[in-house]
């Protein structure tokens, strides 16, 4: 796993609402909305996220096994908020590429200094802005 799931549930509880703001409106960031598979609660999770032909590819920070990754792929669906506009994506995809074909070098620099080379792909279907 690329970053400690220690790390992971620190960010939930600490950094993730500062980011949070932000997260949407930054390039390479974005927000995930996505509903849990036991509560139903709506969560909006902060990711890394890059446009590609058809949809967007999110960099697993925290690797495959994160609850946010594992609600999307049960749902089928979630939006992406990204660059002040909210995105319906299907077709959830994981998805390991050593290489991080697709991501800008800087980004690919960087996904390989702390070992990320998981991803999911999603299918845009629609805009909700």
């Amino acid at each position: 796993m690329p970053l400690p799931r220690k790390v992971a549930e620190l960010n939930k509880v600490g950094l993730n609402r500062v980011t949070r703001p932000l997260a949407g409106q930054l390039p390479g960031f974005g927000l995930v909305t996505h509903r849990g598979r036991r509560s139903g609660k709506e969560y909006n999770t902060p990711v890394n996220v890059f446009r590609v032909e058809g949809g967007f590819t999110i960099a697993l920070t925290y690797g495959t096994d994160s609850d946010w990754v594992k609600n999307v792929l049960a749902a089928g669906e979630c939006r992406i908020h990204t660059r002040g506009r909210t995105h319906h994506c299907t077709a959830p995809r994981l998805f390991h590429d050593e290489s991080r074909t697709g991501m800008p070098s800087v980004v690919r620099q960087i996904l390989a200094l702390t070992d990320v080379s998981d991803f999911m792909s999603l299918t845009t279907v629609g805009e909700d802005d």
